[in-house]
């Protein structure tokens, strides 16, 4: 669950940065329509979202680890 939560936040947060950074300083995506943030605050985003992808990756491979050990 949390892989598709990380995709999500990692697309908002990069979609917002890029429009922010290359158009008339609009983020694109849904959070733009709802708040007016910053462009590191995008970024941000986009880095946490990476990190909740890292973070189920781990998971993953520690669960299977622990289960071929049985």
């Amino acid at each position: 669950m949390r892989g598709i939560i990380g995709i999500i936040i990692v697309i908002q947060g990069a979609m917002g940065a890029l429009g922010r950074t290359f158009t008339d300083g609009r983020g694109w995506g849904i959070l733009p329509h709802w708040f007016d943030l910053p462009t590191p605050f995008y970024v941000a985003l986009a880095v946490a979202g990476l990190g909740l992808l890292w973070w189920e990756d781990a998971d993953k491979k520690r669960r299977k680890r622990a289960g071929s050990d049985e």
